[in-house]
């Protein structure tokens, strides 16, 4: 069986065209389709719930309570698959289900394989700045951080149930799907896709999301950050000292007047400036950390549909 997990947050105009096309490239398969509403204010598990009810037979879903956001909608997903082979979509239709059809004849022909990762190949409809900001987030966080992401691979893939036993044995709350894809190892494919106009509505992944969605990525998988803020802070300490030692030269042998409070503000701004992004890295961590204990749930159902343990 192939499951295939929609994560959809206010796609109400998306929903309906998306089941369609999947119903379409699956008709051949034994599969299921689950979606999850992450707390949607508009009418998605409302066209989530009529596609339900013309389709029992591959249909299902989970609502949540409220938004807790697409990495837990993909953990519950996971939580609820029965397949051999699991597929991630976004429901926005940029990506075409017809790759699913590809990615999973991949895997039944290559037993080596475990898992496949999709590729943006063309992105030159993205605007510039999302071109260079996601060129300058691959490389910091292949850098800084104990994973490596091949530039442009999405949530869109296909893996075996290895993979989903796996991913779903990590149960921290601070997730980061595509670390925890890459951070569990197991043998990965890459395949390229052609990102499509999205189909109704606009993107909820604004240069802020992706902003917050860097730095998660970031701090979720290595403590670099905080050495490097460590080794910054002792580089500086070094060349003050050296510039007091050159200024006590300059006053004492030479008789030079020191410099106005020009330099002296500039240097003061600086440092200040440093020390509270320094102060904010580590506060991030602890954050984390402290979230982490509470032990809360990655999410809430509020509905679910198709399941053996439905709420209703």
């Amino acid at each position: 069986m192939l499951s295939v997990i929609i994560p959809a947050y206010n796609e109400e105009g998306n929903i309906l065209e998306l089941n369609k096309k999947l119903t379409n490239t699956l008709k051949d398969l034994d599969y299921e389709l689950i979606y999850i509403d992450d707390g949607s204010n508009d009418s998605t598990l409302e066209k989530i719930n009529l596609i339900y009810n013309k389709d029992t037979d591959h249909i299902k879903y989970i609502s949540f309570s409220r938004n807790f956001g697409k990495e837990a909608a993909i953990y519950a997903g996971l939580e609820k698959s029965n397949g051999d082979y699991i597929c991630i979509i976004d429901s926005d239709l940029q990506q075409n289900p017809k790759y699913i059809i590809s990615m999973l004849d991949y895997l039944k022909k290559n037993n080596s394989t475990d898992q496949i990762a999709m590729v943006m190949k063309d992105r030159k409809k993205e605007s510039l700045f999302n071109r260079f900001f996601k060129k300058i987030f691959y490389k910091l966080i292949n850098k800084l951080s104990d994973i490596n992401l091949v530039d442009g691979a999405s949530d869109f893939r296909m893996f075996r149930k290895n993979i989903k036993d796996a991913v779903l044995n990590l149960s921290e709350k601070n997730r980061f799907s595509k670390g925890i894809f890459s951070w569990i190892g197991f043998n990965t494919e890459y395949m390229y896709y052609t990102v499509e106009k999205r189909y109704s509505g606009k993107t909820k992944f604004n240069k802020k999301e992706q902003f917050k969605y860097a730095i998660e990525g970031i701090t979720n998988y290595s403590i670099k950050p905080i050495n490097l803020s460590i080794i910054i802070g002792s580089i500086i300490s070094f060349l003050a000292l050296l510039y007091i030692i050159i200024t006590i030269f300059q006053v004492l042998i030479n008789g030079k007047d020191v410099p106005g409070y020009a330099s002296l503000l500039v240097v003061t701004l600086f440092l200040g400036g440093l020390q509270l992004i320094f102060i904010g890295i580590i506060g991030n961590y602890i954050g984390k950390t402290y979230l982490e204990t509470k032990q809360r749930p990655i999410y809430i159902e509020k509905e679910t549909k198709g399941f053996d343990n439905e709420i209703l």
